[in-house]
């Protein structure tokens, strides 16, 4: 047995071993898919290393702020799992709303107004351009409703507990996505400019309206510039 199989197999009976405990292929794939919010903190947590930038900082801080608010609704309804005795491994027994969805559309929806309100078109490939943010876009929605289903599917939430749970991470991120923009934004120059992020090497590219094309074109010219330089050192 090949190790990702093992590991598929692992993952779906951790995650509740699917319907009527059968760990079958559908069970092993929306048990993957359960575990990508630890794959998008592990992704933002590595991006930020190497690329420290302000507004992905305040993203992860998002994200964070969504699960604590999932936390506290939780501890206020006390509404159940569906099969709280099926699942030895939650962190906690309560079910509404489901944290995988409030924390999938959050990102979801977030990523969707950074992609049509904060990355503006900025070469000639207009076509081009606005093909990738949709395809995105769509893979985007399509992993939430993925994982919002594989909870429903390995009996740790209920259809109302997931549908919450999307409702309250869609809003979440418009009211985030608002906060960063009228009131953090304004703020990364300055923030940057501190002695402790200069240390750090943490950047503001609120001001680059699509901050691919910027790097692109700048590495571009850069790697140019130096192999002309070393160009004419070796003639």
């Amino acid at each position: 047995m090949s190790p990702m199989l093992s590991l598929a197999k692992a993952s779906c009976f951790l995650l509740g071993g699917g319907r009527k405990g059968k760990c079958d292929f559908s069970g092993q794939l929306l048990a993957y898919l359960s575990l990508g919010p630890i794959f998008i903190i592990v992704g933002f947590v590595t991006l930020i290393i190497f690329k420290r930038e302000l507004h992905t900082i305040s993203f992860l801080g998002g994200l964070a702020f969504n699960e604590g608010v999932n936390w506290l609704i939780k501890h206020v309804i006390r509404e159940p799992r569906p099969c709280e005795e099926a699942h030895s491994t939650v962190t906690t027994k309560y079910g509404m709303p489901s944290s995988h969805s409030q924390f999938m559309w959050f990102f979801s929806v977030y990523s969707f107004l950074f992609l049509y309100l904060r990355m503006h078109q900025t070469n000639n490939a207009r076509f081009l351009d606005l093909l990738w943010r949709h395809v995105l876009s769509i893979c985007l929605v399509t992993v939430a409703l993925l994982v919002s289903y594989s909870r429903v599917y390995l009996l740790y939430h209920t259809w109302s507990q997931v549908l919450y749970g999307g409702v309250a991470g869609s809003i979440m991120a418009v009211a985030w996505f608002a906060f960063t923009q009228e009131i953090l934004t304004p703020l990364f120059p300055r923030i940057a400019a501190w002695p402790i992020s200069e240390f750090f090497l943490i950047r503001d590219t609120s001001l680059i309206p699509n901050i691919l094309w910027f790097e692109y074109t700048v590495t571009r010219a850069e790697a140019r510039n130096r192999q002309r330089k070393l160009g004419t050192k070796l003639q």
